[in-house]
């Protein structure tokens, strides 16, 4: 009996059948990104260049930098003033702006260039770009947009077309300033874009108050149409899409939002739903009003050295 015992099978002797081994199956792939966090992921890696960033009327170095929304890389600071304060009052907010810069390393940087723009975004820092100046802010003197230059300034909001306008555009290629045609009327627009040779910034682009065939003019030209965006996502993505059909992609651009808290990821989120590309929303981003700045950069390095007008 207990060799019966000793030889019957125990629970730990019986053999365990094994499964015979198969290739093994595809790896479960993610679930796809929804257009919101695809365009959260797109604004991490791409933020945003501003083209209208307002500054209070008084300000102090101790301020804290202008309120941005999140995803925010670049902005340019409005230099208007109000027309009464003219040169004088134009150059006290350069200075005024430099300083607050410099008093906030940690936050900002000055970008003379495009190369320090992207050098900025790169370190973590958004870039602060001086202008547009406003037009009466100039007092008619071409040694004075030269001097505006010199400390900094980028762009110039050119609201009305006359000789000394003419002679200032070129004067503004010549030395490396954009010439912004915000709020300016249609023949303004188009006498301008028959004079400069660089790209037009609108850094406060109002569409819908253009023709079809002004939009075209702006595509041939490269300017770059920056458009505000509001809380309501799909009409301004109703203005872009005309931007991107009648002008071109390449011209499409954001001027700043009214909401911060929001911030611009529901807009692209809608714009990746109606069939923008990556490389498109990129270009809206920051990338087209780099390409004008750059260009524009281009133009003043490569012209030939001419009298400077008096």
């Amino acid at each position: 009996m207990a060799e019966l015992l000793d030889d019957h099978p125990t629970l730990s002797t019986v053999p365990v059948p094994v499964p015979a081994a198969g290739p093994p199956g595809p790896p479960e792939s993610p679930p796809p990104l929804d257009e919101t966090a695809r365009a959260d992921a797109l604004l991490a890696a791409q933020p945003v260049t501003e083209g209208h960033t307002e500054l209070p009327a008084s300000l102090d170095p101790e301020d804290l930098p202008p309120a941005r929304a999140a995803r925010t890389g670049a902005q340019l600071w409005s230099l208007h003033v109000e027309p009464d304060e003219g040169v004088i009052g134009t150059l006290r907010r350069i200075d005024a702006v430099r300083a607050l810069v410099a008093a906030c390393p940690e936050d900002l940087r000055l970008a003379l260039t495009t190369s320090e723009l992207d050098h900025a975004r790169n370190c973590g820092r958004v870039a602060a770009l001086l202008g547009p100046v406003a037009w009466t802010a100039l007092g008619g003197s071409a040694a004075t947009l030269r001097a505006y230059h010199a400390l900094g300034v980028r762009a110039v909001n050119l609201v009305r077309f006359d000789r000394f306008a003419r002679d200032a555009v070129r004067e503004m290629n010549r030395i490396g300033l954009a010439v912004d045609l915000s709020g300016a009327d249609q023949d303004t627009v188009r006498r301008a874009l028959a004079v400069t040779r660089a790209p037009a910034l609108l850094t406060r682009a109002a569409p819908e108050s253009l023709p079809d065939d002004l939009l075209g003019l702006l595509g041939e030209n490269g300017a770059v149409l920056m458009v505000t965006v509001t809380d309501d996502p799909a009409a301004v993505a109703d203005v872009l899409d005309r931007v991107r059909r009648e002008a071109g992609a390449h011209c499409a651009g954001v001027s700043h939002t009214t909401d911060p808290a929001a911030g611009y990821v529901p807009l692209f989120a809608e714009l990746l739903r109606r069939g923008w590309t990556a490389p498109e929303l990129v270009g809206l981003a920051h990338a087209n009003a780099t390409r004008a700045l750059r260009e524009t950069e281009f133009l003043a390095r490569t012209n030939r050295i001419r009298p400077a007008a008096a």
